[in-house]
């Protein structure tokens, strides 16, 4: 089989570049390889059983059309500031445009015209004096709300414009390797997701990879075999923060998402709030392995009375050790472990006495846990020192922020880890030094987030077209 361009991956940075394609008229064969299925089809029981069935043979959270996407809160930030190392790539200016520009898409299929973020200066200015007082730095970032539910019908929008455009996308499909010879793309090797069954090769001069934080092992794995140029790039090892909404209320009516970066002592490490969910709910997404990890969610409709948000602290390590991926699934295999392979959440004020917190104890505070089965234990035994003391700081800073952030009853969940780790070699044209093959999205190391990747996507269907 034979196709002029195979992106191997649906979530943003893939679906971004077939749309951009057809918007350019790319009058070639596009074939959009997904190993999960269509978005319709992608569902939780966890919204029944009230807890986690580790579904096989992928997570329906984290795979399927528009990935991890479908199921997060839906931010779009609209801020060069925010999502990742992509502006140092392509500058500051290009990157603010082409957020704008691929912003107009999203509106375009239906997302929210409404901004938050920008509406009450006065209310900035005394959050941003407060930030200056802790030693935190407010980072402006307008925020385009679209929520899970409505991300969902905004990229069912989008998979069906793709197929009724002329692209061809094969669900329930995992590239298991790449076809390279002499330094040159040739295709990919392709076997059913579900029955690991009609192994085939699909061949093409022009590969994206664009396979999400989900991806980022197998990407990692690839980079090895076939001398894909790349280095170990940062790792966020963090928890998942839940509080009451009376406590985040102003920082949620002035500013929807906080983000906040700090330089803790006593390691200066850069720790920073992401992902905040006013009114959300905390999730869980499994990975590999039947790794659990932390998440949050927020709906446009269906609210909660707590707000998440997670506080991950940021690590790069030198020689000799260059495996930031393994490192951070060796910290949630311990953190599962400790939760027999479910979400460990702990309350601030235990950790503060050094004692793992109860069921009991969960179950009379103010604070109630909204991820049902989440156990009560102590996730200071699992965390690394380094990271945990960061953590902690940066909550005691926050405090200062947000009166009431650091009570004892404040929940944290972990683990929450970041697998972007590894960062590819890209030149301009975002190719990579295999030629043909070009890198796209989180996986890459490039971008964080649901607009950069996005915006990735339409930058390299621009290269190609």
């Amino acid at each position: 089989m034979n196709y002029d361009l195979i992106i191997v991956g649906a979530g943003p940075s893939g679906i971004f570049t077939a749309l951009e394609l057809i918007k350019k008229n790319y009058n070639k064969k596009i074939l959009l390889i997904e190993k999960g299925t269509r978005i319709e089809k992608r569902n939780c029981p966890k919204d029944k059983t009230l807890e986690c069935v580790s579904c096989k043979p992928y997570c329906h959270i984290t795979t399927g059309f528009s990935g991890a996407g479908a199921f997060s809160d839906g931010k779009l930030s609209l801020s060069y500031e925010v999502g990742g190392d992509l502006p140092k790539l392509i500058g500051n200016r290009v990157a603010q445009e082409m957020i704008n520009y691929t912003d107009d898409i999203y509106l375009e299929f239906g997302a929210d015209s409404k901004i938050e973020g920008l509406e009450d200066n006065e209310g900035i200015k005394d959050i941003r004096r407060k930030s200056i007082e802790a030693g935190l730095k407010l980072v402006d970032c307008p925020i385009r709300h679209l929520g899970t539910e409505k991300a969902q019908e905004i990229y069912y929008k989008i998979q069906e414009y793709l197929l009724d455009n002329g692209v061809e996308i094969k669900f329930d499909t995992l590239v298991e390797d790449l076809i390279v010879e002499n330094e040159v793309i040739k295709g990919i090797k392709a076997v059913d997701s579900k029955s690991k069954k009609k192994r085939e090769d699909v061949l093409s001069d022009k590969v994206i990879i664009a396979t999400g934080r989900k991806g980022a092992d197998w990407l990692k794995n690839m980079c090895i075999k076939h001398g894909i140029n790349h280095s170990a790039g940062t790792v966020d090892i963090g928890v998942r923060v839940e509080v009451r909404n009376e406590v985040m209320e102003k920082v949620n009516n002035v500013l929807y998402e906080s983000k906040l970066i700090g330089y803790p002592g006593p390691f200066k490490n850069k720790v920073r709030t992401f992902c905040q969910n006013p009114g959300g709910f905390v999730s869980q997404e499994n990975y590999d392995n039947n790794l659990a990890i932390v998440n949050g969610h927020s709906y446009k409709d269906k609210k909660s009375y707590n707000t998440n948000l997670a506080i991950l602290s940021s690590h790069n390590f030198t020689k000799p050790f260059n495996q930031p991926i393994e490192y951070g699934k060796k910290v949630s295999e311990l953190v599962n472990m400790l939760g027999d392979g479910k979400i460990l959440v702990q309350r601030y004020g235990d950790i503060l006495d050094g004692k793992r917190t109860w069921q009991e104890e969960l179950d009379r505070t103010n604070v109630k846990p909204t991820l049902p089965d989440a156990v009560a234990g102590d996730i200071t035994s699992a965390i690394p020192y380094r990271p945990m003391l960061n953590i902690l700081n940066f909550i005691q800073s926050l405090n200062i922020v947000v009166p009431g952030f650091a009570s004892r009853e404040t929940l944290l969940y972990g683990p929450e880890v970041k697998f972007y780790s590894n960062k590819i070699d890209i030149d301009q044209n975002f190719e990579t030094n295999i030629k043909g093959l070009y890198s796209l999205g989180d996986s890459s190391g490039w971008t964080r987030g649901l607009m950069m990747a996005s915006v990735m996507g339409v930058m390299v269907a621009r290269k190609i077209s």
